[in-house]
């Protein structure tokens, strides 16, 4: 008889993280299919506890997966951990932004070897083309597309809040002031990031630019400065030309007012846009890089699915729930996740 899959849903301790790994409805078809879930109370999380208990989760406190949870159980999430405990012994479901050399990877490997437990990045979970099994990658970019739309009309306040795309598109909708004009380009516009982006820019009534993924060849880069508004929505494994250079951002005919950075690959070889050195955040979500020839603006949030709570979560969570499934089991898809914590442990140099 195979054995009963327990999964343990965890608070996120970032305060403008709202998302949830799984829906109510969703993490009722797992209980319906016989998976133990206990979901963490969170005053953040889009979705009430009450929801959940009415599915048939169990519940606990926030944070007690540290303390309380079961070894056996897999602990699942998606932003960061907190610092402690600095040994992790269980087996965590997250985005851990671990395999790939970026700041802070080793470190948190290192918590795993030293706990016993492993990382099973849910940026790894790939099918046998490589393409993402769940993702929040649509609305990753419509969030930053409306974004940098917001800001391009000075409409963008700060703190961010979290919004329902309803209310967004409110926003975005274009009046006799907005929107006339202004054009946008949108850079691995043939993803699921840049198509989101360009659903936001439609909505704003701007019709995008769309570049596909560029290869490692070299960028038009006069044709970016060209533009009012640059969406950075290429995911790549491999190193590419810079799509901007500090020396861009001098050029006398910029026309460029606002980047915003979706993937946010700062502090690695991946970087596209190397002309900032740091992510901003919900509290200051617009970074000047420059003030003349004309200001030029960086949004760079690296949580954005989170604006759209609700709608990121239900999507990613529809993708994310039948594979949980095979968790205990074994399938290609986990085994491949497996495969790369091991590889990434072995490049840290642990054993």
């Amino acid at each position: 008889m195979p054995e009963i899959l327990q999964l343990w849903m965890r608070h996120e301790t970032r305060p403008s993280e709202h998302r949830a790994a799984l829906s109510p409805r969703d993490a009722g078809r797992l209980v319906g299919h016989g998976v133990r879930l206990t979901v963490e109370d969170s005053p953040q999380r889009v979705f009430p506890l009450a929801e959940y208990v009415a599915v048939g989760c169990s519940t606990a406190p926030p944070g007690s997966w540290a303390t309380d949870c079961p070894v056996e159980y897999y602990v699942l999430g998606l932003k960061e951990l907190p610092p402690a405990p600095a040994r992790l012994r269980h087996r965590h479901l997250m985005f851990g932004h671990a395999y790939r050399g970026q700041p802070g990877a080793p470190a948190l490997l290192r918590r795993f070897a030293d706990g016993g437990g492993a990382l099973l990045d849910l940026e790894s979970l790939v099918d046998d083309d490589g393409r993402r099994i769940a993702a929040f990658g649509r609305w990753a970019g419509y969030a930053g597309a409306a974004l940098a739309v917001l800001r391009h009309r000075g409409a963008l306040t700060a703190p961010l809040t979290r919004s329902t795309r309803a209310e967004l598109d409110l926003r975005l909708r274009p009046s006799h002031r907005a929107g006339d004009g202004t054009s946008a380009l949108v850079i691995g516009a043939d993803g699921r990031c840049g198509a989101g982006a360009c659903e936001a820019l439609r909505t704003a009534g701007i019709e995008p630019t769309r570049w596909t993924g560029p290869g490692t060849g070299a960028v038009d880069r006069s044709a970016v400065l060209a533009h009012d508004i640059l969406v950075n929505a290429i995911g790549t494994a491999v190193p590419v030309a810079p799509f901007l250079t500090e020396d861009d951002l001098d050029d006398p005919g910029r026309r460029l007012s606002v980047v915003c950075d979706v993937t946010c690959d700062v502090g690695t070889d991946r970087n596209a846009l190397p002309v900032y050195d740091r992510v901003t955040d919900w509290n200051r979500p617009v970074r000047r890089l420059r003030a003349r020839p004309r200001p030029l603006d960086l949004i760079a949030i690296d949580n954005l699915p989170s604006l759209l709570a609700a709608e990121a979560s239900r999507a990613y969570s529809a993708a994310l729930w039948p594979h949980l499934l095979r968790l205990g089991e074994g399938s290609a898809v986990w085994d491949r996740c497996r495969r790369e914590y091991r590889s990434a442990l072995a490049a840290v140099g642990q054993r």
